[in-house]
């Protein structure tokens, strides 16, 4: 590992076998956090490159427990909504809440996350607040997809070789340092979902993004990273600002700007997304789905639905999408999503 941290520090990129190297020493328990913390700080400083995040990806991904997922069984097409975090918002579940709308609109998705990290309220959290079960073993996140189109994935227990590397990140949190692995969530779903809607919390990482899963032959991807009223950006796509978007489609990258205003979606500012801790983004949720909340809250899940909904090839376009989210939501049909996954085993 001392050889690949003075190359990172001589400011030289990592080549497959170099990174097949570093991940197994990371993962190794028997390895001390010192020297994984010097490892993924000398990456992050050098600059992580589109091949060494892919090659990050490959290398953990054959490690993930592989939940055997046929799409040729699925009910429509499979997607995966989900965002890096990072971004210092500290909204409500966007990209949870938006998981029910799509599936509602006729997506299979395969929601990855995690518990909190950088946010107050992390997906699993507030999921096993709502009466959702979080740890479904494969068989029964397989059932789930095919009778509801919806299943959560948590990371803990679809990447158990994590759990060695859970102090150093811990420790690199602490210190407010990113590294690799706050870039990566959103690249390691277990279940290989072909298309994504991805937030990002840098605008320079959504065309870095989106090459990644050209490498890694995705079928179609937006990369989110929307700007805020107070110019911080969000991990979504954004109703207080405009929006930068990576698009894969076709094995072509295009990149765009976005502003959800032109749509006839108002601006709001960010401190109306904010949430809370668990029980508070629980009820926001339900709230929003209910068709009780209005607002910054519901046009932020109407307009990352309507995305999640292009990127699966539902709709033609954000308008369209726009409107259909809206009908899943009057209808009553996002909330059935979450009721019939609530206190339920499969």
């Amino acid at each position: 590992m001392k050889s690949l941290i003075e190359k990172l520090r001589n400011g030289r990129d990592l080549n497959g076998a170099d990174i097949d190297t570093a991940v197994a020493i990371l993962l190794s328990p028997d390895v001390g956090d010192e020297v994984k913390a010097d490892f993924l700080t000398a990456l992050h400083r050098k600059g992580e490159t589109t091949e060494e995040i892919a090659a990050f990806v490959q290398s953990l991904m054959k490690r993930a427990v592989d939940p055997m997922i046929d799409r040729a069984e699925m009910p429509g097409p499979m997607v995966d909504v989900c965002g890096t975090g990072g971004d210092g918002v500290d909204s409500f579940n966007i990209s949870t809440t938006v998981a029910f709308v799509v599936a509602a609109g006729g997506a299979v998705v395969v929601k990855h996350g995690n518990r909190r990290v950088t946010s107050s309220c992390g997906s699993a959290d507030v999921l096993e607040q709502l009466g959702v079960p979080i740890d479904l073993a494969p068989e029964e996140l397989r059932e789930s997809l095919k009778r509801h189109r919806l299943g959560f994935l948590f990371a803990r227990q679809y990447h158990p070789a994590f759990r060695a590397l859970a102090e150093t990140r811990g420790r690199l949190a602490r210190q407010n340092a990113r590294t690799i692995f706050n870039a990566l969530g959103p690249l390691l779903n277990p279940a290989r979902p072909s298309r994504q809607l991805i937030g990002v919390y840098s605008p320079h990482l959504t065309g870095i993004f989106a090459q990644v899963l050209r490498e890694l032959r995705h079928e179609r991807a937006w990369i989110v990273h929307g700007l805020g009223d107070n110019s911080a950006g969000m991990d979504d796509i954004s109703v207080s600002g405009a929006t930068t978007i990576a698009e894969l489609i076709d094995d072509k990258v295009t990149s765009a700007i976005l502003d959800v205003s032109w749509l006839g979606i108002p601006r709001a500012p960010v401190s109306e997304l904010r949430g809370g801790d668990a029980r508070e983004n629980a009820a926001t949720i339900e709230g929003i789905l209910a068709g009780k909340i209005s607002g910054a809250k519901r046009d932020m899940t109407i307009v990352n639905a309507a995305g999640g909904f292009v990127v699966a090839g539902l709709v033609k376009d954000l308008k369209e999408g726009i409107e259909l989210a809206r009908e899943e939501i009057d209808s009553g049909r996002a909330l059935e999503k979450l009721r019939a996954l609530q206190g339920t085993r499969l």
